[in-house]
Parts: structure tokens; sequence; C-alpha cells
């Protein structure tokens, strides 16, 4: 009897309260959603983590061959080439992402300080080298300018506080609202942080020496805009470089993506390659899921870490897209790049890991990718060789070196265009060195516009997405939630927080938070 009692309780109307909880939990379960991902680049990547390790089942869509994105890796003829990102800064965002699951970066690949940081080679080949090492670091700066070793500390101060809110504070809010800024704390702090300031006024502040000027202006012209038009906000770009360091992970920057993509298995996210988004597809506001070459394959969310641009206006019908092609084209991007990546059959004198070539106009250079885009005239680049620190780069007594000349988006690209500034740059470099480097080129490749368009779907051919100018930052990017299809997203360097590696891993994060708070 007691037997039939309870069998009798499994259909009474307690046991039907309870099993309809049980399936409104099913229901709100972020395990019975099914996020859809496209790109495995460090947003995609970090988007895709996120959200599995929140419940979601993830599947992350990538159109090459192997995850990275523009941190893709390529070897040939013993050499291992990092075809993007060759600057580890702000350590401290890697350690946190890494340590949202549990790890560390050491549980993943072997990170090491550079000492000297970089060198910067000034015209009349005269060359400093930044040392990793505060005091050092002020006794050059004294060497250059006397009592500006003081006004170093009182500039690092400042951006120090800088690094600390817009780190850990601003770059973490989504850019949806203006309510975001309300708090009266956070107010006070956007005063200090220098927002109306320009870094190039900010910078002449403390120091008039035009090395010491060149040398603190480099991060954003690189990376951003001119000084001219980028806060003095950015400032904490120099103390990420100064203070906390420039480092390298043993192996070459793809170590990283190698890391993040064994804890995005570990978190359970399918990854999938070449596996081309061609479409996604929306019914009432609602992205349903996308089609590939493979069908279609059906989600409940769905997050863009490709080129935003691409995704909006490839991806989706018309009356779904927010912007318009006038948006686009009125925003000013951070530059492209021409890359060659080169394998010697020998060794390199007078080269550091890291070495900026600033013997030729700065401004000028400047002035060609931003104001009068246009192949530049004496332009500035950069050369890596990370063989310096890292043997298992290249072959025993070889060089691999990395050449990158920042340049205007949306040129005409040739190959005798490469030509030409392949071989004006190996004359200064060789000038440099000296020594002759072009007879011990035993493997060559160049890159540019075409081939970020190719392989990235890249507005114009940028390398870097939007630059960091006042307009275009925090709520004035381009919007990480869809205005017109409620549950697509977008994550990468074109939305917030910006572009550059540790951006990009915060804007996979920022965007789980603003699913889940909606799924």
């Amino acid at each position: 009897m007691g037997g039939e009692a309870r069998r009798q309780n499994k259909v009474g109307p307690g046991f039907v309260a309870c099993n309809h909880l049980i399936y409104s939990a099913r229901l709100s379960n972020p395990q019975s959603k099914h996020v859809i991902v496209i790109g495995a680049g460090f947003a995609g990547l970090s988007a895709a983590t996120s959200l599995a390790q929140r419940g979601y089942r993830v599947t992350l869509l990538e159109k090459n061959e192997g995850p990275g994105g523009r941190a893709r890796v390529f070897r040939a003829e013993g050499f291992t080439f990092d075809m993007g990102p060759s600057w580890y800064w702000m350590p401290d965002v890697f350690e946190q992402y890494f340590g949202r699951f549990g790890h560390r970066v050491a549980d993943y690949y072997d990170l090491v300080r550079l000492d000297p940081s970089y060198q910067v080679v000034f015209a009349g080949n005269d060359c400093v080298n930044i040392p990793a090492q505060m005091p050092a670091l002020r006794q050059l700066f004294e060497s250059i300018e006397p009592g500006s070793a003081a006004r170093l500390d009182e500039f690092l101060r400042q951006a120090a506080y800088k690094y600390e809110v817009g780190i850990n504070k601003f770059v973490h809010m989504p850019g949806r609202s203006l309510l975001e800024f309300t708090d009266p704390r956070l107010l006070v702090d956007a005063v200090r942080l220098d927002v109306l300031q320009s870094m190039s006024k900010h910078i002449r502040k403390f120091f008039k020496h035009e090395k010491l000027i060149k040398l603190m202006e480099f991060p954003v012209l690189f990376l951003g805009a001119t000084p001219q038009n980028t806060p003095a906000l950015y400032s904490l770009m120099n103390y990420a470089d100064l203070a906390l360091g420039t480092w390298y992970p043993m192996g070459g920057m793809h170590k990283i993506v190698e890391g993040m993509v064994k804890l995005a298995q570990e978190q359970g996210v399918a990854l999938e390659y070449n596996q081309e988004v061609q479409e996604i597809r929306v019914e009432n506001s609602r992205a349903t899921g996308v089609l590939t070459a493979n069908g279609f394959r059906a989600a409940d969310v769905v997050v863009a870490g490709a080129d935003y641009h691409h995704a909006e206006q490839h991806l989706l019908k018309p009356e779904y897209r927010h912007y318009d092609e006038k948006y686009w084209d009125s925003r000013t991007l951070a530059p492209s790049s021409l890359l060659f990546y080169l394998g010697l059959n020998k060794r390199l004198d007078w080269l550091q890991h890291h070495n900026l070539f600033f013997d030729e106009d700065f401004e000028g250079h400047a002035r060609e990718i931003y104001e009068q885009p246009q192949w530049p005239s004496k332009p500035l680049f950069y050369a890596s060789t990370p063989s310096k620190t890292d043997p298992s780069v290249a072959p025993a007594g070889c060089e691999n070196l990395f050449l990158l000349m920042p340049v205007a988006p949306d040129l005409p690209d040739s190959e005798e265009t490469r030509e030409h500034y392949y071989h004006l740059i190996m004359e200064r470099l060789e000038r440099h060195c000296g020594q002759t480097i072009r007879d011990a080129v035993v493997f060559k490749r160049s890159y540019a516009h075409r081939d970020f368009m190719a392989d990235y779907h890249s507005y114009k051919g940028n390398a870097y997405g939007l630059a960091n100018t006042l307009r275009q930052t925090a709520i004035l990017k381009p919007a990480l939630k869809s205005k017109k299809v409620s549950n697509l997203y977008f994550t990468g360097q074109l939305t917030v927080p910006g572009p550059g590696v540790p951006p990009s891993l915060i804007s996979g994060q920022v965007v789980a938070k603003e699913v889940e708070k909606e799924f």
C-alpha cells in the first residue's frame, strides 16, 4: 500500500508543480541555448570560451584553416612566422583572462621579459635601446634631456592611474548607453583621464626633446591615429610600454592562440575550421542561425567576431543593417600594413628583438596615413627578429625577420609597389646593420591590403580596426549589439573597447556578459 501511495504521489498536484519548475528551469538554462560565434580571432575565442563557461552550448566557425585571425602562424623552410601581432604588452590582462578559468598564463606558454624592450633608430643611425628596468630608463631620459627623469616619474604616475581606471573599469563597459557613465565616481575618473586633451599636447607638457617626444608618441602612431587626434587617455599605453614592460611568449605569439584554443576546448567549445559563414539568417528581427557552404546551422544567439563591416553589410539583408556604407566610409581607420616575412641564412648585427626605424620624417609619414592617404614617400618601419630571443623560430645560424610598414588603408596594392618598398626598407636596414641582407634571403613572403581583405574580409584592407580618436570612443564606436536583430552581437577591434590584442580579449568577455544579461 505504501508503494501504491508513492505511485499516486507521482501524479499529484505537488509533483506537477515541481515538474513545471524543472521544465521552466531547463528552458532558461543556458545549456539549452546554442550560440554560434563567427571568427576564431582573439575576440571570437574569448567570447566563445566565456559563453561556454557560463553554460551555453557554443560552436565557433572559422573561415580559415586554423585559429588566430590576424594572429595566425605559418611555417616555411624551417622558419616559424607569426603573421600579425608581435608585441606582448599588458601581461596582467592575459593573466586575468586565463585566471577567470582557474588557470595561469604559465599553464599554456612560457613568458620572458625583453631587456632591452626595443631599439629606436633615429636619423644618422643614432640608436637608443629602451631598458626594461626603471632606474636605467630614468637615466636614459636624463641623458637625453636634463630634468626629464623627474618629469617621466610624474608622467607615468598619471599614466598608471589612467591604466588602472581605463583597463579595469572603462574598457569593460559595453558602450550601449550614456547611463553607464552616470556614476559620480566614474565622472570624476573621466575628468582625470584627460579625454579632451590630445596626446600631442599632453606629451609636450612633460618633454621637449624630439627623441623623447617620438618615443612617447609611437604607440598611438603605429596602432591608432595621429597624436594630435588621440585623447591623452592613451598615455596608458606608455605605462604599459615603459612600466609593465615588453614580453615575449617562447615559441611565438601564436602560443597565446594555442593556449586559448586549449582553454576553449576544455570549456566545451566546438571549433570548426574552413567554415566560412555566407549569411546570418533573420526572421522576425531575430537571428535563427547562419548559412555556410555545408548548409544552415541553427542558433539561439549569434556573435560576429569577424570584421564588423563585413558581418553587417554582407551577411545581413539590407533591412537588418543598422549602419550604411556612408557611415562606414566616414570612420577613421587605424593603419593598414605592408608586411614582409623573411627567412635569412645568416644572423644579423645591430638589431634587437624589436626595432623601430624613425630615421625619416615622423610627422610626414603620419600625415600620409591619416590626413593625405597615399603610399609614403619616406616611410617609418618596424623590424622584428624574434630569433634573437627564441631559437625555435629559425634554423641554427639563421634569422627570422619580420618587417612592418604602417600605411593608409584603401590604397592600390600591386606587386610592383610592394617590391619598391621592400628594396627601400632593405637598403636602410642594410645600412644600419652594416652588412648585406638581401643576398641572404632564402624565404620571402609579402602581405598587404588585398591579403587582409581576402583572409579576413578586412574593411578597406585595414590591419588594426578603428583609430582611437575621441569621436570613436566608447558609445561612439559601432555598437556591440545589433539594434535591428535582437539576438545578434558583435565583438572585436571595430567595436568596444578597440584595437589591439588585450582589448580584443576584453571585447569577447564584455559581449559574453551582455548575452548573459538578456538570455
